[in-house]
This record gives structure tokens, sequence and C-alpha cells, in this order.
């Protein structure tokens, strides 16, 4: 009987160096530490008919800058930034999110995104314009404040609930 380990390692190997290999762009530098900020973002091009939510989510990984796209719809498919292709990143049925490198603020940013809107897939060109001077917390994000008013109802709610059950064993007593 021979044996497979050597096999397998070498595979496991070759498999490894193979997904090193695929990488996503770099984003340009940024003077921020890594984390999640939020950034003001403005779409432009196409039929007018798209937009992408604004502020957006800026993450800054090894002071590079990237930014989470959502579309206003689910039938974006893919995006091209620079020659490389990005695919969503959001659960199926949900609107099209996208996380592509931010390669320059205060001025347009031509991308490329994929539509299968229109019955057969259509490359349509947009331009990004990221404001630096936007630049802020996460928590200035509507989804973050949603986050915030569905936390302070639960704990009134749980509060209410508590304060109910004492006011009426009080009156039974």
């Amino acid at each position: 009987m021979k044996r497979k380990w050597p096999g397998l390692i070498a595979a496991a190997v070759i498999s490894i160096s193979t997904w090193n290999c695929v990488s996503q762009a770099a984003g340009m530098q940024i003077d921020k530490a890594d984390g999640e900020y939020s950034i003001q973002v403005d779409l432009e091009g196409g039929s007018g008919k798209a937009m992408v939510t604004s502020p957006t989510i800026l993450t800054v990984k090894d002071g590079q800058a990237y930014a989470q796209i959502q579309w206003s719809s689910s039938n974006y498919d893919y995006m091209i930034v620079d020659d490389e292709q990005y695919f969503p990143t959001n659960e199926e049925g949900m609107n099209s999110v996208f996380e592509i490198p931010v390669q320059i603020m205060d001025e347009g940013m031509p991308v490329i995104a994929d539509t299968l809107a229109m019955g057969t897939p259509h490359e349509i060109n947009y331009t990004l314009i990221f404001y630096s001077d936007s630049i802020g917390s996460k928590s200035q994000l509507p989804q973050e404040a949603a986050k915030r008013v569905v936390a302070v109802a639960m704990v009134i709610i749980v509060g209410g609930g508590i304060l109910n059950y004492f006011v009426k064993k009080k009156r039974r007593c």
C-alpha cells in the first residue's frame, strides 16, 4: 500500500500558492488608522436611474482605502475598477454590494458596472467621486443610526415589561 501523504501535501502547497496569487487591487494610501469610517460618494453616468448609497463605508486596511458600494438594485453582477473585476458580497436577493479599492478622492474615479436589468448583460460606465473632507465616524451612517434606534427601543420595551410586571404584582397584593 502506497502512502498518499506526499501527494496530498504537494496538492495543498500548490492550492495555497495559487490562492495567494489571487489578490485584490490596492486602494490608495490614506492617512487614517485601520478601521471603518463613513464617506460621502456621488455617482455620475449611466442612464440616471441607478444610485449608490451615500454616505458609505470606507474601510482602511494596512493604510489603504476600500469602499463598500451598495447599488439601488440587485441586478449588478460585477464591477470593474482599473481592469480588476469585483463580484458582489451581498446575500441573494439583496441590493448589489461590492468592496472596491478607492484609487482617487475628490476627483472622478471611472468604474464599470455590469447590469442584468435590461434582460441581457450590459456594462455601463460610471464615475464615483469620494469626498475626502467627508470622512467621519462609521456611526454617521444611516444603517448604524438605525441599529442604535433598535437597541434603544429594545431597552424601552424590556424596561416597560419589567415595570408592568411589578405594577401588576403590587396591585394583586
